[in-house]
């Protein structure tokens, strides 16, 4: 086993590239490269790419992590029988494939170059009603797309979830931040999160729901703050494109959400301000109306997760 340091990207098919990369780039994505029937979208951030789209019938293909380096590659490699190949993708490096147990293709990718971090424009001063550093100077939040900085977790739904969550713990290291259950003793889910010892991570990476039917359930990418999450709707809005649920904070993880759907009916969330533990934050039980509960926004539409 190894312990991975991140989630890297996230795959899928659609049968028209032009229109998931206008669709991306109002979601506050910027293509990274798009090479004959490929489509690499990335964020601010300086990672080579965080979404990948392949030309074909719409559908979810997988997503990736990140090795700490090459060796670590190259262990997980041996002790499952694999052969690491010289990965094509922007950044290069070397890649990993497994398949799950519901059929997903799970890339660990290692000895990526990274590229250059992006400009973000709405690095705003905000005060509040103890501190107010921003003083004699107002306050503007520019019209435009969301600034996306990375993909920070994917939702799956899985046919069984303690096979899963084996599966990915035992590989991939991965640890609980919160399990669970739909009733007493009956777990259906965990979010999961790298394990980096003392350094603090993302409260999830990875969410593997029990519905006992395999698919794709969405995934988030963080961007810059509040106002630039505010801003980005706006423009999706007015694209006329598919909303799903917020603007709200989740009980669970604590980020501020806004889901909203892909021409392919793919959800995909921007989010920000979320929880960051270490291997000093126990794991913890909770029910699944904390799940799906929010601190403050709309009610979780039944269409979630579908």
């Amino acid at each position: 086993m190894i312990k991975v340091t991140d989630i890297a990207y996230v795959r899928f098919r659609a049968p028209d590239l032009d229109e998931m990369e206008k669709f991306l780039l109002e979601f506050g994505m910027v293509r990274a490269e798009r090479r004959g029937k490929a489509l690499f979208m990335r964020g601010t951030d300086p990672l080579p790419f965080g979404h990948v789209t392949e030309l074909g019938e719409p559908g979810f293909i997988g997503l990736g992590f990140y090795a700490e380096s090459v060796g670590d590659l190259e262990r997980l490699a041996g002790e499952h029988g694999l052969t690491p190949q010289e990965s094509d993708a922007p950044g290069g490096g070397l890649r990993l494939r497994f398949t799950d147990p519901n059929g997903f293709e799970v890339d660990v990718v290692a000895g990526q170059e990274k590229s250059a971090a992006l400009p973000v424009a709405r690095r705003l001063v905000h005060n509040d009603g103890d501190e107010r550093p921003r003083q004699g100077a107002p306050l503007r939040v520019q019209p435009g797309p969301s600034q996306v900085k990375r993909l920070g977790h994917c939702v799956i739904n899985v046919r069984d979830f303690r096979e899963s969550e084996a599966w990915y713990k035992s590989r991939f290291g991965l640890v609980t931040s919160d399990e669970i259950e739909i009733a007493p003793g009956a777990p259906i889910g965990a979010f999961l999160r790298c394990d980096r010892g003392s350094v603090h991570v993302d409260h999830h990476t990875l969410f593997p729901v029990g519905t006992g039917t395999p698919g794709f359930n969405h995934a988030a990418f963080e961007v810059a703050n509040f106002d630039d999450l505010m801003a980005g709707r706006e423009v999706l809005a007015q694209s006329g494109r598919r909303h799903e649920w917020g603007v709200g904070r989740h009980i669970l993880g604590s980020q501020i959400f806004d889901y909203w759907r892909d021409p392919w009916g793919h959800t995909v969330e921007h989010w920000t301000d979320g929880d960051l533990f270490n291997n000093e934050t126990p794991p913890n039980v909770t029910s699944i109306a904390e799940l799906m509960g929010n601190q403050w926004g709309p009610p979780a539409p039944p269409t979630m997760g579908a």
